[in-house]
């Protein structure tokens, strides 16, 4: 059995691709199954019981040589922590490459799109298969989580055509009021702590030359993506200490959370020390004003956000 999953705290592409590419490869004759690295957010909840789909389960430990298949990323330090001693089959990924190595021949499927459901539809359609209601209405949902409805800068023509085509048959009428409707569920935050709220988009990333270990830093990047931007922020100072663990117990070197309004297309970052403060000043050219650093209509954490800082720390590469 071939185990497909997400990356470690999964939003809404992770899991749907994961059930997605799970049932395509068994309809080619690949025994597969779909698992999570970790807790839904809040909006996928809503996508599933949309599309009548359980979650699906945890990943069990599996040990070394399982064969195993990533959707929505590549990167070790996103993925489970023995994947150096599992044998990777195959990836569908619009992430840059990481520091994925094989064991032997993969397939990998790569491309500069908005999200991984793109990537799968394609795959339907290669292989001449029939885009089935369920899967049509998981995909639909996905694309319109990552390129938050065309407003995200990763957006594509390839996203676009994709959602023009599984609208009708997600049996999805009206797609604005869906995507509405899903931010909505992601926006309900309720009495979340504020370590879970850090956490539900929260990725690690190394920023610095490979090739001289000493300059590597390690820097985790979180986001919420909200409606309600004024409620996350009125946790500022719950937030900033959550991040301050975070710091401490995942030995980074600095840590940024971006609060980005999904319909106002703004981000405001909260600034967890004089650290990233400097970074953000020196990378970003912007003056963070006490706690809070304005970084306009950066939005996107992988178009706009990592790609500055990999710039920044390591600067002529």
């Amino acid at each position: 059995m071939l185990a497909v999953f997400g990356h470690t705290n999964p939003d809404t592409d992770a899991i749907t691709s994961a059930l997605v590419y799970a049932r395509l490869l068994s309809r080619q004759g690949v025994e597969a199954r779909a698992y999570r690295l970790g807790d839904l957010n809040f909006e996928t909840p809503f996508v599933l019981r949309e599309a009548g789909v359980e979650a699906p389960e945890m990943l069990p430990e599996l040990g070394a040589g399982a064969r195993v298949a990533l959707v929505d990323h590549n990167e070790s330090a996103q993925s489970v922590s023995n994947l150096s001693e599992l044998t990777v089959t195959r990836v569908v990924d619009h992430h840059k490459l990481g520091d994925l190595t094989t064991s032997q021949p993969a397939s990998l499927r790569f491309e500069p799109v908005g999200c991984t459901a793109t990537i799968l539809l394609k795959l339907h359609r290669e292989a001449g298969l029939s885009v089935e209601r369920t899967d049509a209405r998981l995909m639909l949902s996905a694309i319109l989580s990552d390129t938050l409805h065309f407003r995200s800068p990763t957006t594509t023509p390839d996203d676009r055509e994709a959602v023009a085509f599984l609208a009708p048959i997600a049996e999805v009428a009206d797609v604005e009021a869906y995507a509405l409707a899903m931010f909505a569920a992601k926006s309900d935050l309720g009495d979340t702590p504020a370590d879970t709220l850090l956490r539900m988009d929260y990725k690690v990333f190394p920023f610095g030359d490979p090739a001289k270990p000493q300059t590597v830093q390690q820097w985790g990047l979180g986001v919420v993506e909200t409606t309600n931007p004024g409620y996350v922020l009125g946790r500022q100072e719950e937030l900033l200490a959550a991040m301050d663990r975070a710091r401490a117990e995942d030995g980074l070197n600095g840590v940024l959370l971006s609060v980005v309004d999904i319909l106002r297309e703004t981000n405001q970052t909260l600034v967890l020390s004089a650290t990233e403060e400097k970074v953000l000043r020196e990378a970003f050219g912007v003056e963070p004003e006490g706690k809070l650093a304005d970084l306009g209509s950066r939005i996107s954490r992988k178009k706009q956000i990592v790609p500055t800082l990999e710039a920044y720390f390591t600067p002529g590469a």
